[in-house]
């Protein structure tokens, strides 16, 4: 069989049936079989009703009032109109409910609360469903018991209590379906009603179609039929966003023309109508630009437009007439007001009109399509007043047309369900879908990763020191960020989450009966602390109790006199240990009480002060979230007592590790929950030369991460549409028995794998197929070779040949090798290498600083052994393009009296720069020059003057479109229109210290201190080794994290930095370019003549610095391709 010649049909919308039977009917003279598929279900009733837009159903009871605390409403209901009520019923007291759609969505209003005693309080409203005016049928459950409520269209379901005070919904009279009517005026309503069928309607358990139809008493029906009449609406759908079109043809007039239809569409670009006129080349073309429309008189040499309309591509339908009249083109658009084209000449109307598309094959002057074609849906096209009969274009006996599906409306909402994690923002193309992770704390194409390090300790790896930071104990999980005090000045890094009630309380007058309770409200929500407290190693929390005639517990029969609540709001009777004890004190534990007859120090009820502090630190009780106290109601009683934050150190998941010995051994865990999205991220270390990391399988789907080969890492998976590999090479041997990093995420948008810090690789997932990976059966880590690796892992079964922790000095090495240091192994120890650090030391802990003077500079040119300029997998889009995978991490210390001063600049040949700047105030700002057609973007963190002599601490990342900025105050987004602050900072240069410079895995400070020989490295002046960012360590900080949005970004796939060849410049002259011209000399690998450099007239000052500016930053002019390299001198 030629399988080519196979015709699929794809159906539009899925279909549920019981049996599928498949007749063959005739064979053709090729040898081809025709078949007829029969679709078999159950016994189905159905009971329809058709509302016009001026009926309804009226419902009425058999008493004047109906009172409810439960109701179920079902219906089917299928509309040719975005608008109308479906459902609606009140009460005299202010009750009501009413079910309407509005712009194709489904809203539940309710309210149970009498108003004039609740005004306000009590009204609910659900939104549920998109696109519900595509004609097709859509099911509707409505379930409320109290005030808990579920609405179900079709398969989603949204679950929601009701505000307010009452639990019963009181509904006067009657229901009304299709309409709320106005009392007293049959046929008139309130609002919208009903235009289209509803099926099966029931309220709780009664079949009101069912009544109407046979005329019972209790139901009224207004104009209402019962058969659900066709529409007489036929669309279209165009498919491609290159080559669609529908040509048909013209009847000339002698009028001129008049062309009406309807669209929709999610796109914010595509050609609407072209028209070609009598008078060639000239043409009327209406386009969609940005959500707005814009027509478009075209002549041989001028063009004349009008725009109308915002944000149409919104995925309702909108409706457009055009008509040419004499010397006016006019435009239409809904109900909004006529917009007109004033024209020169008459023009008449030539013999076709191209709606959404042009040929390939039609000349560009007659027909051209823009940046994209039309991808939506349209329908009900006039030409002169003449409806257009689709299916007969479709049967070849009209026009001509390309990539067309007649008869349907194929659009879908690609945000509902929303894919969008963490509360992000979704926005959609007709072919994908986007998350806009803008204040979220989340990065990745579908908000999927926390940008915040999971624990204290994780920042301590990064070199930070003491200080607030965001943390996210569940990293990608459901769980937002948290903001904690770190202190790292311990050797255990302690995580402080502070409450409400940090000082001492004193009490006094309280009684069992009246006791004195304080609740505490921590900066962490109650989820967030219960992640934290399990991912810690250890969690304690101090109470200070001192009293005088005020007991714990009662003497005589031994019940508590005061208590405090967990974390769960268990009542705890225990006031110190590790271990939940009952009536017990530290001082029990301790065997040192004042008197050895209690328990406490404070039950020997004396008139002196006593002291019953403790230390909890049993982590499943922590934290305390209350505390009762029953006993300081007698003369001389009184109770102070102090309740520190909640203090936790280490991380369990950071470092957990397993090693594997036999081919066979494994751990086993329960089934990888990974339907929409999964991130894996681990250490390993080998000397095998293949082997699996993680394994697990389903029926058919599966995802899979191994070590391919001893220099590659592969992840692969399928989730039903075929195997989806994604590799990453190294250009050294992986199993050197030393720690490597794998990351493998999988989301609906898109695959990556991360290895140490080669490139990234990842691949854009296919906007249409299965997109659910369902595993069954266990999770295997380890499984089939041996290796020695570190998972996040707990709970897990092991087999023979596995045992917990890695041998060798480096398995503790985030204690011995600190800011990015590599900790190597070695026969009688270790070593910390801090090459790709920018500290130096042993344990790459000492900082490298430099003294710079006037004059001096330093110039970094490097060369990647990978170009990651541009992933060529993947391919771009020409709407809503984003550059997430360029980014950068910076980190450096500067410590000057100076202002303005050039800190740092990094430029790429492709003329795009970053620089880092103080002001002329002595405020810090970063400019960002992504896209060289828009204006540079400015960041400014650091609003206040830093030229002050203090040593201050700048990290930056920026990751696409969004830049994180972590310095000792948060600033703004600034769109500067002159560059003269870089020109005035470059000018005047830097003096002063630098200090751990780190630019991605690079140090280009420390490389020119110990590579000054090397090529790449350029300094001019006189360079002086400093200890400056030792004064880091006596300066305390308050770090912040600040997130801002790149308002003029390039919207490309190509990295800014990191490129296959780029330049960092710490400057401190660097901008003496600016003051002078430049001299290029070209050095070759082929001997080639120097080509002259010719001096040209001067143009004025402002202009000759700015061209300076750019021309230094231009690398074209300072660094090419590997067999081509240039240089610039001053």
């Amino acid at each position: 069989m030629c399988f080519v010649l196979v015709v699929h049909h794809k159906l539009s919308h899925p279909i549920r049936t019981r049996f599928l039977r498949f007749v063959p009917l005739d064979w053709s003279p090729t040898g081809w079989v025709g078949l007829r598929v029969e679709v078999y279900g159950c016994a189905y009733k159905s009971d329809v009703a058709d509302f016009d837009g001026r009926s309804s159903l009226l419902y009425r009871f058999n008493q004047k009032s109906m009172s409810t605390v439960k109701d179920v409403i079902s219906l089917k209901f299928k509309s040719q109109k975005p608008d109308g009520v479906l459902v609606h019923g009140e009460g005299q007291r202010g009750d009501y409910i009413t079910l309407e759609l509005h712009r194709g969505t489904l809203a539940l209003h309710l309210n149970l609360d009498d108003a004039k005693l609740h005004p306000s309080s009590g009204h609910t409203s659900v939104m549920l469903g998109s696109l519900l005016d595509d004609q097709h049928w859509h099911s509707v459950l409505i379930e409320r018991f109290n005030k808990q409520i579920n609405l179900t269209v079709d398969r989603l379901t949204h679950h929601v209590r009701t505000k307010g005070a009452d639990d019963s919904l009181e509904v006067d009279y009657e229901l009304s379906f299709g309409g709320i009517p106005l009392p007293g005026k049959p046929g008139t309503f309130l609002r919208k009603n009903f235009h289209g069928c509803i099926e099966n309607l029931y309220y709780n358990g009664v079949n009101v179609i069912d009544l109407a139809k046979r005329r019972k008493p209790q139901i009224y029906s207004g104009n209402v039929t019962f058969a659900c009449s066709e529409p007489q609406l036929v669309s279209t759908t165009f498919l491609s966003s290159s080559s669609s079109f529908l040509k048909v043809p013209v009847e000339p007039l002698m009028e001129g023309l008049s062309v009406y239809f309807q669209f929709r569409t999610w796109n914010h670009e595509a050609l609407l109508f072209s028209a070609t006129l009598a008078q060639e080349p000239e043409r009327l073309v209406l386009l969609l630009i940005n959500g707005q429309l814009r027509l478009t008189h075209h002549r041989s040499k001028a063009k004349i437009h009008v725009l109308t309309g915002l944000s149409l591509s919104d995925g309702q339908w909108h409706s457009i007439t055009i008509s040419l009249r004499g010397l006016q083109v006019s435009l239409t658009l809904d109900s909004e007001p006529t917009s007109t084209l004033e024209l020169r000449d008459s023009v008449d109307p030539g013999s076709s009109i191209f709606f959404g598309g042009c040929p390939s094959t039609l000349s560009s002057q007659s027909c051209r399509n823009p940046t994209m074609a039309f991808q939506g849906c349209m329908r009900s096209i006039t030409i002169n007043n003449q409806p257009m009969n689709l299916l007969h274009v479709q049967q070849g006996l009209l026009g001509n047309y390309s990539k067309l599906q007649f008869d349907i409306c194929g659009i879908r909402d690609r945000c509902l369900p929303n894919f969008c994690e963490h509360d992000s923002q979704c926005s959609q193309s007709w072919s994908t879908f986007y998350c806009d992770c803008s204040g979220t704390g989340y990065t990745g194409a579908t908000c999927h990763n926390s940008i915040f390090e999971p624990s204290c300790e994780a920042h301590r790896q990064t070199g930070s020191a003491s200080g607030y930071f965001s943390i996210d104990p569940d990293g990608s999980g459901p769980l937002k960020s948290t903001l904690v005090y770190c202190n790292m000045t311990e050797d255990k890094v302690w995580t402080v989450v502070k409450h409400s009630s940090s000082g001492a309380m004193s009490v006094q007058g309280s009684t069992l009966q009246q006791p004195h309770v304080a609740r505490f409200n921590y900066s962490a929500s109650p989820e967030q602390l219960r992640i934290l407290v399990g991912r810690s190693e250890h969690c304690q929390q101090e109470v200070a109790y001192r009293c005088r005639k005020s007991r714990l517990f009662n003497t005589w029969d031994g019940n508590p006199l005061a208590w405090w609540l967990d974390r769960s709001g268990e009542k705890r009777t225990y006031w110190g240990g590790f271990l939940p004890g009952v009536q017990q004190c530290s001082c029990s534990l301790e065997e040192n009480c004042i008197d050895m007859n209690y328990f406490c120090n404070c039950d020997a009820d004396r008139h002196s002060w006593e002291n019953d502090t403790g230390l909890l630190s049993y982590k499943d009780h922590l934290p305390l979230t209350e505390i009762v106290i029953g006993d300081t109601n007698r003369t001389g009683s009184e109770a102070v007592y102090t309740v520190s934050s909640l203090q936790c150190y280490g991380d369990r998941f950071l470092w957990n590790s397993a090693s594997f010995y036999q081919e066979s051994s494994y751990l086993h865990f329960p089934t990888f929950q990974a339907e929409l999205s999964a991130d894996i991220s681990f250490y390993f270390k080998t000397t095998a030369t293949s082997g699996v990391f993680l394994e697990n399988l389903g029926a058919k789907d599966f995802i899979r991460v191994e070590l391919s080969t001893p220099s590659a890492v592969t992840f692969i998976f399928d989730v039903g549409n075929g195997p989806v590999v994604l590799t990453v090479k190294s250009p050294l041997p992986l199993n050197d028995k030393q720690w490597h990093f794998v990351r493998a995420e999988r989301t609906l948008k898109e695959a990556s794998l991360q290895v140490d810090r080669l490139p990234l690789r990842f691949m854009e997932a296919p906007s249409e197929g299965h997109y659910r990976l369902q595993l069954s059966g266990q999770l295997f880590i380890g499984k089939s070779r041996p290796t020695e690796a570190c998972l996040r892992a707990e709970r897990a079964k092991m087999t023979p040949g596995v045992s917990s922790g890695c041998p060798g000095h480096c398995s503790s090495h985030n204690r011995l090798c600190h800011n990015w240091g590599k900790c190597i192994e070695k026969s009688s120890g270790y070593e910390c290498d801090c090459t790709h650090s920018a500290y130096g030391g042993p344990h790459c802990k000492t900082e490298v600083s430099v003294s710079f003077e006037s004059g001096s500079s330093v110039t970094y040119t490097f060369q990647e052994p990978f170009s990651v300029m541009r992933n060529k997998s993947r391919q771009s889009s020409a709407i809503f393009a984003q550059s997430s995978k360029s980014r950068e991490s910076i980190a450096f210390s500067f410590l000057t009296n100076q202002a303005p001063a050039m800190l740092l600049t990094v430029s790429t040949y492709h003329q795009q720069y970053m620089a880092v700047i103080l002001s002329l105030n002595g405020s810090l700002q970063i400019w960002y020059q992504l896209n060289r057609e828009k204006r540079p973007d400015v960041f400014i963190p650091h609003p206040y003057g830093l030229a002050n002599g203090q040593l201050h601490r700048v990290q930056i990342h920026r990751e696409g479109k969004d830049m994180y900025v972590k310095t000792g105050d948060l600033g703004d987004l600034t769109e500067l229109h002159e560059g003269w602050e870089v020109l005035q900072a470059g000018s005047r240069g830097f003096v002063g210290c630098l200090s751990s410079v780190q630019f991605n895995h690079l140090a280009p400070l420390k490389a020119a201190i110990l590579n000054r020989g090397s090529s790449l490295i350029s300094v001019l002046g006189n360079l002086v080794e400093s200890n400056c960012g030792a004064l880091a360590d006596k300066s305390s900080s308050h770090s912040l994290a600040g997130k801002e949005r790149l308002k003029n970004a390039a919207q490309t796939d190509s990295a800014v930095i990191g490129g296959l060849v780029a330049a960092v410049v710490l400057v401190t002259l660097c901008m003496v370019a600016v003051m002078t011209r430049f001299l290029y000399r070209h050095r070759h690998e082929r001997s080639q003549q120097m080509a002259p450099v010719k001096e040209k007239d001067q143009p004025p000052l402002p202009s000759r610095l700015e061209h300076g500016f750019h021309a230094e930053l231009d690398l074209r002019t300072a660094v090419a391709a590997r067999d081509s390299r240039k240089e610039y001198f001053i």
